[in-house]
This record gives C-alpha cells, sequence and structure tokens, in this order.
C-alpha cells in the first residue's frame, strides 16, 4: 500500500523538488507510513487511516507482512537471480532497511531508482541515501509508463539491455480500472529484458467474507482509491513470465524465513516474483 504516483515534475534526486504538499486529503502512502508506525504522515491521514483499522484491524500486520515480502523477494531477485538493477515504482516513503540497503548487503553494485511522486517521499528517500551513488530518486507517473521508462534519469541508472528488477509493491491496486492497469503494467514489462523480475503485491478481498469492501471504502476520500482484486486478476499482471515458487500467494507465505506465527490474524495481500525467460 505504497503510493500511487500522479506526476511530478520530472527531477530526480539531484534536482530542485516541488515543494507543494497536499494535505487537504489522506494520501496513501502517508497512511501506509502511520500504519507501520511511522511519524511521516498528518492528521488527515492518521484519521483516515484509524478508519480503515477499525473496518480492518489486520492491516497493521498485513502491512508489515508486505514489508517483510519485498525484503525476501529484493534478497531473491539479487542473490538467486542475479540481478543488479532495481526499479522500484511506488516506492512510498523510507522504512529502514530499505530495498538498496537489502540489495546492497548482497551486492553492493547494484543500482537502484526509486520512483514516487510525493514531494515528503523523495525527501526522505534522498535523505536516506547518504550519497549513495549507485541510488537514485525520480518523480514520475506510474499512469504514463512510457514516459517514465524514458525519464531520462531512469535511463542514465538502468540498463535495459542487462536484466532488471520491477517492483510494483503495494501500488497497482491504487490503479483504478478504467486507467487501465494491465496496459500500465504490460508496458512495464515489456521493457524488461531476459532474465528480468516482476516482483508484486496487491491488495485482495478474498481473504475475508465481507471482502473489505468498507475498509477500501475510506480511500474515496483519499488522492487515490483502493481497488482490491481477486487473485485471477492479480495473477493477469504477470503475463508470460514464469512465477517462482510458491507462486501467487498472501504474502506471508511467499517464501517465508521464519515460522508462522501462532493466531496470526489473515492477509489480504498476494505477492508474487515471477522471471522473464524469453
Amino acid at each position: 500500500m505504497t503510493s500511487p504516483l500522479s506526476g511530478g515534475d520530472g527531477s530526480s534526486g539531484s534536482g530542485a523538488q516541488p515543494l507543494k504538499i497536499d494535505t487537504s486529503k489522506p494520501h496513501p502512502a502517508r497512511m501506509y507510513d502511520y500504519f507501520l508506525g511511522g511519524k511521516d504522515n498528518y492528521e488527515v491521514d492518521r484519521e483516515a487511516a484509524e478508519q480503515f483499522i477499525k473496518v480492518a484491524p489486520e492491516v497493521r500486520a498485513g502491512v508489515r507482512a508486505n514489508r517483510r515480502f519485498m525484503h525476501r523477494a529484493v534478497r531473491h531477485v539479487v542473490a538467486e537471480g542475479g540481478v543488479r538493477q532495481i526499479l522500484d515504482v511506488g516506492t512510498g516513503l523510507p522504512t529502514e532497511p530499505n530495498v538498496h540497503q537489502i540489495a546492497h548487503a548482497i551486492a553492493p553494485e547494484t543500482r537502484v531508482v526509486y520512483v514516487d511522486n510525493d514531494p515528503i517521499v523523495s525527501t526522505h528517500s534522498m535523505a536516506l541515501m547518504d550519497d549513495d551513488t549507485d541510488t537514485s530518486v525520480i518523480l514520475a507517473d506510474l499512469r504514463d509508463p512510457r514516459a517514465l521508462l524514458d525519464h531520462p534519469d531512469v535511463r542514465k541508472a538502468i540498463d535495459f539491455d542487462q536484466p532488471v528488477a520491477l517492483l510494483l509493491v503495494a501500488v497497482v491496486h491504487f490503479v483504478c480500472d478504467a486507467e487501465d492497469p494491465d496496459g500500465i503494467v504490460a508496458t512495464l514489462r515489456d521493457a524488461l529484458p531476459t532474465g528480468s523480475y516482476l516482483v508484486l503485491s496487491h491488495a485482495t478481498g478474498d481473504i475475508h467474507e465481507d471482502r473489505r469492501e468498507d475498509a477500501a471504502s475510506v480511500y474515496k476520500a483519499a488522492t487515490a482509491s483502493l481497488n482490491l482484486r481477486p487473485h485471477a486478476r492479480v495473477l493477469d499482471f504477470f503475463g508470460d513470465f514464469t512465477l517462482v515458487d510458491p507462486g501467487l500467494v498472501p504474502v506471508p507465505d511467499w517464501q517465508p524465513d521464519e515460522p508462522p506465527q501462532h493466531n496470526a490474524p489473515p492477509i489480504g495481500i498476494y505477492g508474487g516474483v515471477a522471471r522473464k525467460n524469453t
């Protein structure tokens, strides 16, 4: 449940960032930060997050499970997949350890590009970089994937002739059907060379009897709606990529590195990692 991208000035981490921060509506990235126990949020975000918690009390466990899934997935694509380039779209507010820290612990030469729209996200992400020349932050729009791919700072950091790990972690569910999420993800997938990976997680109503419709409705007042999708629809986003075992599963079940928690709440987020073989 990181932030959706809704535009920016296209500047990189080395340039001036837009200063306007909209605090009139809840922002998914700041709500996510609140769920994680962070402090980079406003009253409007906290109020909406608390409304969500009332109808979906498992959300805090869910976002933590989603973060752990991301950590395991990044380790897999770097250590097992040998990928040395990561494009993290919809990164959200940084929470340590973040993608570049996970990757660099395995392969310090890994290049990481974070993409988001919120000035708070870019500012805090840059602060976490510590002058890391292999990591950059840009502002771009997920809903314009061609422009994102052609962004000069993306092209400067990412060599699309070599394998890339594309991270779409808890972001596509903030793109409604009218905005063509399938076309957006397909455009990004098609730009990846053989040997690349797609890491994707997505909220669902499959797990709970009430389909979590009341929870999703909280986002109607936010800067982007929450669009819960069933397993088959989330699976479509992987196209003809080959899923890594155990496939598309609730995020706690994707290659867990610790025993399941006793009486853990069911988590309505699917996660998967897939490789482009041709």
